[in-house]
């Protein structure tokens, strides 16, 4: 399985939605012109769709980016809302955390769905 290394230590969460419709190029210029960070940092930056149900993660790895994209299939990503800032910060293992459902201010999860292709 694919997933962003848990050392990472800059994680930049874009808090307002994105069209996920944006690529490598558009999810560049949101992290340079937004969040006022250089996107071949090699920072991750997080961006999530207006439903919550989408999310994509940008980094610059030695020559070129990378786009991880998941969605999910029932839930919501937990994603913050309360804060003021047009950005927050995260660490590698915060992140990961929020890949797998849980909510990183509170602490609690999804559940864990159970599908079946043989019925």
């Amino acid at each position: 399985m694919l997933r962003p290394d848990r050392g990472i230590e800059q994680v930049y969460l874009h808090r307002a939605p994105v069209d996920m419709r944006k690529q490598m190029d558009g999810l560049s210029l949101l992290a340079q012109e937004v969040l006022r960070q250089d996107p071949l940092s090699g920072s991750m930056f997080v961006f999530v769709n207006a439903r919550r149900n989408k999310l994509k993660i940008l980094v610059w790895e030695r020559n070129g980016f990378i786009v991880w994209y998941k969605r999910l299939e029932q839930q919501r990503f937990h994603w913050p809302r309360a804060s003021a800032e047009a950005v927050l910060t995260l660490t590698g293992e915060q992140l990961n955390w929020l890949l797998d459902g849980y909510d990183v201010w509170r602490m609690k999860a999804h559940e864990v769905l159970h599908f079946s292709v043989f019925n």
